[in-house]
């Protein structure tokens, strides 16, 4: 009996584990038969993608390389695919991959099919170089481990030429580094973004197509320990949409048309101040002509008071002689007398005449003066005005002697506007002087001729003595008035010779200035002109560089290409995956105990009849 229920117990253990092994046969016999099916027809790939993932030592030398091919299989069947593998692994199912030259085959099932090839021989797109310092010393990687101090992070990305550079011009470049919180402290990555990710920042860096690199992350630590370096490249294929520049350039437009009027204003100002050095010109030129009047009248004026003076002392004698009465002796000197009354209406009228020509050369002077003091503007310029002029541009210096001069053209005007009426009348006088001249010369000429009729009769010639001596006191008195008045007057000449020299000098280095105001106006009118004719172009340009700018960056009409081999067609994207390898604190490791095997499925199960049989 007790056999009969362990042969029973054994019946009902075979019964159990059957069907699982007639399932095993029946999955086997299909993948038998599908892979049969497959083998018999030539497969289609729609589209192939590439991920190319390298291993990197800490500082960026080449350790391993494979790459991930993922095949869209649209009909199954036998595919080939192109790559100088030093191994293969298929990641999809038990078919063996077969490897002749560069051509790898493969009997695929519909849908995904994934491969894993190695290439540790092939060259990266990019040249990687990372370098450590601490405390400003370059450090090796393994040293570094568990340092604590100023730590940098220096990554260097450039083209390598051994590779074809259509990655290198296509393919933008991230760079992250995640680093420990409690590691690290005050972080600073000047290029790149730092953000929080839970207890660690994550550092990142991106690196436009065709642009080389140079990267920095440095930071304080203590216990320095670092996960590695990640990096992927990716096809910058993004569309970039056109920046809507209408707003900035209707802004840009009316900068270059303040510009344009300003140029306009500065040309406006040039035109007045060419007026402005011209009459200035004039105003220096009448200025010379009234100073070189002056002096001749200045120096002529010293002839013309001596010759006064004769007179007056002649009258004076001669009053003075006529003054003791006339006997019958005297008489006899009538003749005399009658030649010197001609004599000194001669001189009177000489004296007349030099008077005319001073009146003419003063009537010339003055006309120059009242042009040149006409020839200043009349236009006031107020303080704003003057700031204003300060502020185009104009050398401050230049306008500094603008604005003096200027003062001083007013002062000048203003001086001569005070004294007009007085300089006026001089011509007035002059001719009153000599038209008094004139007729004391003509009552000498008289009385001379009346005592030279007179000589023959006592009688006559006493009383026309008498006439005489009368006549001669009160010309002696007034022409000593006269004599006064003139002395008065050619000193007055004599003040106002002297002090116009500096005047005159004050006016030729107004006209100087404005002459070199109107030369440094002249430069920032062409500075404006250069300006505008730069600038009027502006918003076509920043349009014209926008544009530029968007085609650089723009790769949205790049086609993807294989990068283990030119081969390969329908190439949907490759993208690549490095990582640098990480910097580690060494464990120290610990002896364990041995642990007891643990009993598998045949153990227990055979368990259950220890002690039947």
């Amino acid at each position: 009996m007790k056999s009969i229920q362990r042969v029973l117990l054994v019946f009902a253990a075979v019964i159990l584990l059957l069907p699982s092994f007639l399932v095993t046969a029946s999955q086997n016999s299909n993948s038998s038969t599908s892979s049969e099916e497959v083998v018999q027809g030539a497969g289609v790939v729609s589209a192939k993608d590439e991920v190319v993932y390298a291993r990197l030592g800490a500082t960026g030398d080449k350790q391993e390389i494979y790459v991930v091919n993922v095949l869209d299989v649209e009909q199954a069947g036998t595919i080939t695919d192109y790559g100088t593998y030093t191994s293969l692994k298929n990641l999809t199912d038990m078919s063996p991959l077969e490897q002749t030259g560069d051509a790898v085959e493969v009997a695929a099932p519909k849908g995904k099919f994934y491969y894993q090839g190695n290439m540790n021989d092939a060259a990266l797109p990019w040249n990687i170089s990372v370098s450590y310092l601490l405390d400003g010393k370059e450090i090796a990687p393994e040293d570094l481990a568990g340092a604590e101090g100023h730590v940098q992070i220096k990554i260097e990305t450039s083209s390598n030429e051994e590779v074809d550079e259509v990655f290198f011009q296509n393919y933008l470049l991230q760079v992250s580094l995640s680093l420990d919180t409690k590691i690290f402290r005050s972080i600073q990555a000047p290029d790149g973004v730092i953000a929080n990710a839970g207890k660690n920042q994550q550092v990142t860096f991106t690196v436009m197509p065709e642009k080389h690199a140079n990267l920095l992350v440095e930071a304080d630590a203590a216990g320095f320990e670092l996960d590695g370096i990640d990096i992927t490249a990716i096809p910058s294929s993004m569309s970039i949409d056109a920046p809507d520049l209408d707003g900035m350039t209707e802004d840009m437009g009316a900068l270059t048309n303040a510009i344009g009027e300003v140029h306009e204003g500065v040309g406006e100002l040039l035109n007045g101040v060419h007026e402005l050095n011209d009459g200035m010109k004039e105003l220096h030129s009448g200025s010379e002509e009234y100073k070189n009047g002056i002096s001749t009248i200045h120096h002529s004026s010293s002839e013309l008071v001596n010759a006064s003076g004769s007179i007056a002392q002649a009258l004076d004698t001669l009053h003075a002689s006529l003054d003791g009465g006339m006997d019958e002796s005297g008489l006899g000197d009538l003749n005399q007398l009658v030649t010197g009354l001609s004599q000194i209406a001669g001189g009177l009228r000489e004296t007349a005449t030099g008077l005319g020509t001073l009146q003419e050369n003063y009537a010339k002077a003055h006309t120059a003066l009242q042009s040149a003091m006409a020839a200043i503007p009349e236009q006031a310029i107020s303080e704003a005005d003057i700031q204003q002029l300060y502020g185009s541009g104009a050398d401050p210096a230049v306008v500094e002697r603008l604005v003096e001069t200027y003062a001083a053209a007013q002062t000048a005007k203003g001086t001569y506007s005070a004294v007009k009426a007085g300089l006026d009348a001089v011509d007035g006088v002059l001719g009153q002087v000599r038209a008094s001249l004139a007729e004391m010369a003509n009552q000498l000429d008289a009385m001379s001729q009346g005592l030279a009729a007179s000589q023959g009769e006592a009688d006559a010639a006493a009383a026309s003595f008498v006439q005489l001596q009368e006549g001669i006191k009160l010309l002696s008195t007034n022409y000593k008035e006269f004599h006064a008045g003139l002395v008065e007057y050619t000193g007055g000449i004599s003040q106002l010779s002297s002090s116009y020299e500096e005047m005159h000098s004050g006016l030729g280095a107004l006209s100087e200035g404005t002459a070199e105001f109107e030369n440094g106006i002249g430069k920032l009118h062409d500075g404006t002109d250069e300006l505008y004719a730069s600038t009027k172009d502006l918003p076509d340009q920043m349009k014209d560089e926008a544009d530029r700018m968007m085609a650089e960056f723009d790769k949205s009409d790049f086609e993807p290409v294989s990068y283990v081999s030119p081969k390969n067609t329908t190439i949907n994207t490759v993208q690549f995956v490095f990582k640098t390898e990480g910097i580690k604190i060494p464990e120290v490791e610990e002896t364990e105990a041995p642990e007891e095997a643990k009993a598998g499925f045949w153990d227990r199960f055979a368990n259950l009849f220890k002690g039947w049989f």
